[in-house]
């Protein structure tokens, strides 16, 4: 496997054994939660307590994240029409300062990023933290849910693939377009809060 200097995974419905046995192939030592809610109904070994029960016999350690990364703000001027804003989350100091830990953990040790999307591209451990991360200088490998790792620039390719039919016909720099399916995926992903038009029935399963 390709060395990355942080992985990020989905648990989605992984079953235990499948999911420690990934992070093994990576070689991880240590998952990040970036969940604001560490807690899950139809996957209970991924809810937080049980989740550090589970890594510590495996050796590896749990650092929460989800107070500064979580993708499920508390703050209301965090929203943009009931739907949070990245582009402003990351703006934020609390974001800034747990960036800034999760380099400095990712550079001490073997980290993988945990949310709960299958796919990255569905989920702020991508379309917010691991682009920030990219922007940083460190590599970002994503565990997709077949085993295989996507290193942050495929899943870019991906991501302007699937925003190809929609693409601003003023942007025309490859950056530029970029930033902008960024900002479009986000927009259709991104949690929405109650009551916000389209809002998304959540369960907990959530960023």
């Amino acid at each position: 496997m390709a060395s990355f200097d942080l992985f990020s995974i989905g648990h989605s419905s992984l079953p235990a054994a499948r999911f420690l046995a990934m992070l093994r192939a990576a070689g991880a030592n240590a998952i990040a939660d970036v969940r604001s809610m560490p807690v899950s109904r139809f996957q209970p070994w991924f809810s937080r307590k049980n989740l550090e029960v589970l890594l510590a016999q495996e050796g590896l350690s749990y650092l929460p994240y989800g107070d500064t990364l979580g993708g499920r703000p508390g703050n209301a001027a965090l929203y943009r029409d009931g739907i949070a804003d990245y582009a402003a989350m990351a703006r934020q100091p609390e974001f800034e300062a747990g960036l800034q830990r999760l380099c400095a953990d990712a550079v001490r040790g073997r980290v993988c990023m945990m949310c709960a999307e299958r796919d990255p591209l569905d989920c702020h451990r991508c379309l917010l933290i691991a682009r920030a991360v990219a922007a940083r200088g460190l590599t970002v490998g994503h565990i997709l849910f077949d085993g295989t790792v996507e290193p942050q620039p495929e899943t870019e390719r991906r991501l302007l693939g699937l925003d190809g039919d929609t693409a601003d016909l003023f942007v025309t720099g490859q950056s530029e377009r970029l930033a902008a399916a960024y900002r479009r995926r986000a927009r259709a992903v991104a949690y929405r809060a109650k009551g916000a038009q389209g809002a998304q029935s959540m369960t907990g399963e959530d960023r």
